[in-house]
């Protein structure tokens, strides 16, 4: 059931439009959508590989309707080939497209579960850096999760509270994603429990929360810099005059057009031009706030903390440079320990609560290398050995549940790949590949 005074407030704030907000929320059904990974396919490959109906989404690149149940088991979303996510929840990224190129330093402040964070990872295509931070544990490491699963190979995941991210990046980033915890008003239609725990009481205290994040993250936009503030509600209190107070603190930074795209599915927020708000009624998806800001010209610094990342001793490096000689034929740079792990993290650094850096190659163990996951969803497709198998082979469904299968491959370490994607890894031995697929992941009957 809505809250009344939830109905009450909105009928204030929508007039004439009320009536068709509220049918919206009550009679129809959450949009189902998701967003192809441009990292591992084309959009052309996506559409002419996936194997269920899907209508492109005119105003975002890669996004998707999509109208079948449960495609979580599905094998194109174990290789990572897509993302299943709300169409507004897609907006504040590509509301920034036009200002975020490969090389550039990006953060995304309130990371989890990954869908920003995976967007954004997009555009940069593996130049640049990319800090996905979280700061709840157990949601941070469902992020790290999918940064695998996407084949991320420039993200630092971190597990920090917003001061400590300020304290350890200030004025590093060229742009922001600061998409703060909110109410949840815009989620009503898709999660039952959000209109259960809604109250005029926890509004404000989600915008003195918002306040504080966004002030942290402010500290760590470079001079030049783009910060973008979104929440899925559409309270006043946690958007517009979140923005209002920021602004009133912040005069080095001002509002800033979003891109043309998206201002054509949203609606003018109150008393911003600049900022937009996105409704049910007026296209497909949830409800999404988004305001854009730039940082006048000024410093750029950089990292202020102890790298957590550690050089190898000389027979380590030579047990990973072998391995990537023989499964890739060359040698990517800057190969470093995080903790117990090996990892490929090209110029990143790791501040204290990195969960991961770079791609995780894998574990140093009694001479050799024992690969993680994450290499093989990064750099699969690129291997020497690979099982390339087609959608409709049954030794995909095989492997997902963690089997062995047969294949006519040369002995070592291999990538399966499902239609030209990678979705794990195992190792072949005289036709036969053992199972290298992570037991969290793994399909169950």
């Amino acid at each position: 059931m809505i809250p009344e005074n939830f109905k009450n407030r909105m009928k204030e704030m929508l007039g004439d439009e009320y009536d068709d907000f509220i049918a919206a929320l009550e009679k129809n059904e959450a949009i189902r959508s998701l967003r192809a990974n441009k990292l591992k396919c084309s959009a052309q490959h996506f559409e002419k590989i996936c194997n269920f109906k899907v209508d492109p989404i005119e105003h975002i690149a890669f996004a998707y309707r999509f109208y079948e149940d449960k495609i979580g088991g599905n094998a194109l979303h174990h290789a990572g080939a897509f993302y299943v996510q709300d169409p507004s929840a897609m907006l504040p990224v590509a509301a920034a497209k036009r200002i975020i190129w490969p090389g550039m330093r990006v953060l995304d402040m309130c990371a989890a579960p990954g869908g920003k964070t995976t967007q954004l990872a997009s555009l940069l295509l593996g130049e640049g850096c990319l800090v996905a931070n979280e700061k709840v544990t157990s949601r941070a490491r469902i992020l790290q999760g999918n940064v695998e699963r996407m084949g991320i190979k420039n993200a630092v995941v971190t597990n920090c509270s917003p001061d400590i991210i300020a304290k350890n990046y200030k004025k590093y980033f060229d742009f922001v994603l600061c998409d703060a915890p909110c109410s949840g008003e815009g989620m009503f239609r898709k999660y039952d429990n959000a209109a259960d725990e809604w109250s005029e009481e926890n509004v404000l205290l989600c915008a003195e929360r918002q306040k504080e994040i966004l002030h942290y993250a402010a500290k760590t936009v470079a001079g030049g810099g783009y910060l973008m503030y979104s929440t899925c509600t559409f309270s006043k209190e946690e958007n517009e005059d979140v923005i209002t107070d920021f602004l009133e603190n912040h005069s080095d930074f001002e509002m800033v057009p979003i891109d043309e795209d998206v201002k054509s599915v949203t609606s003018e927020s109150i008393g911003m031009p600049e900022a937009r708000r996105f409704y049910p009624h007026k296209a497909d998806g949830e409800g999404q706030f988004l305001c854009l800001l730039r940082k006048e010209d000024g410093e750029k610094f950089d990292i202020s903390f102890e790298d957590n990342l550690k050089k190898m001793k000389k027979e380590e490096k030579t047990v990973c440079e072998e391995f990537l000689m023989d499964t890739l034929g060359y040698v990517p740079d800057h190969i470093r320990f995080l903790r117990e792990n090996a990892v490929l993290s090209d110029d990143l650094a790791a501040p204290d609560g990195t969960f991961s850096c770079g791609v995780t190659l894998g574990e140093v163990t009694k001479g050799r290398l024992v690969p993680h996951h994450h290499f093989f969803s990064a750099y699969g497709a690129e291997m020497l050995r690979r099982v390339d198998l087609s959608l409709d082979d049954p030794r995909v469904a095989a492997y997902l549940k963690g089997e062995g299968i047969a294949a006519d491959i040369e002995n070592g370490w291999c990538a399966i790949t499902v239609e030209g994607i990678a979705v794990g890894g195992g190792k072949a031995v005289n036709g036969y590949v053992k199972n290298h697929y992570p037991k969290g992941l793994r399909l169950r009957d």
